[in-house]
């Protein structure tokens, strides 16, 4: 899983404003980065930083901007430079740097114009990382964090829609880790620890796509157990918000085997699964 390309151009415009933007975008960059000297105009070594991004050399606009930070800390121009540091690492691929550069920005100017895009560079630096869901999903559940920061913190900015839809990828990436881990538990007959892991897929990730599945095997598990009447609330959940689905026919033949039918019982289960799905 890949994070979408973030547009240049809108951000830069958005950072510093259209009369430097175009200044940047007519200086042409040759070569690598030349030897820094102190007492260079922030102006300057910013728009140097902008004509190599311009050229794809990440690598020398992050020493361009870097520059500006050493040479004008606290300045305006340090604080833009920052973010867009951090912007030309995540560009790079280099996700660590991108990762440090956001926190110490957010750290030292957490009010300011550009601290939902710095929340952004480091949602989607850790968004970039996710791995498959047989794999550790620390950089998912950082994800996660990140971009549920920007809908809370920065709900009208131009990052908030797709932090919302990254955090709904993010949630259905840890659900499906957690039902990977709990067939196993299914496979080999641990029926208790299977129960606890659905009943924690339908309670904390009900709006995902794995819920549906995870409804079914707590019929499964808990008819194994002897607890009918958890196997038939969860069968009659699973029939209120699925009721097309071949996990419900499923359960529901499950459940006739023992002479028994769906019957919602009460609990967590059905709360959390009725509102989380409705």
């Amino acid at each position: 899983m890949r994070s979408r390309r973030l547009r240049m151009a809108a951000v830069w415009v958005a950072i510093i404003g259209g009369p430097v933007l175009l200044s940047a975008c007519q200086h042409s960059v040759e070569g690598t980065a030349a030897a820094y000297e102190d007492e260079q105009p922030a102006g300057s070594l910013y728009n140097r930083g902008l004509g190599y991004m311009n050229a794809g050399k990440y690598g020398d606009a992050i020493k361009s901007f870097n520059e500006v930070d050493r040479q004008h800390p606290y300045t305006e121009w340090a604080r833009k430079s920052m973010v867009m540091s951090a912007f030309a690492s995540y560009r790079s691929g280099d996700f660590d740097t991108a990762i440090q550069a956001c926190n110490r920005y957010l750290t030292l100017y957490p009010g300011s114009s550009e601290a939902a895009y710095a929340q952004y560079i480091l949602g989607q630096s850790y968004f970039a990382q996710v791995k498959d869901v047989t794999r550790d999903q620390a950089a998912t559940r950082r994800a996660l964090a990140a971009m549920e920061e920007i809908t809370v913190r920065y709900p009208d900015s131009e990052y908030a829609a797709d932090a919302r839809k990254k955090v709904i990828a993010t949630r259905d990436q840890l659900a499906g880790k957690e039902m990977q881990v709990v067939r196993y538990y299914l496979e080999r007959r641990e029926y208790v620890a299977a129960v606890n892991r659905f009943d924690s897929v339908v309670t904390e990730y009900p709006e995902t796509r794995h819920v549906e599945e995870a409804l079914e095997r707590l019929v499964e598990a808990n008819l194994a157990l002897g607890l009918v009447r958890e196997a038939q609330t969860a069968a009659a959940v699973l029939g209120h918000n699925f009721p097309n689905s071949q996990w419900y026919k499923d359960a529901y033949q499950l459940l006739q085997k023992k002479g028994i039918s769906p019957q919602d019982n009460g609990g967590a289960i059905s709360e959390a699964a009725i509102v989380g799905t409705s």
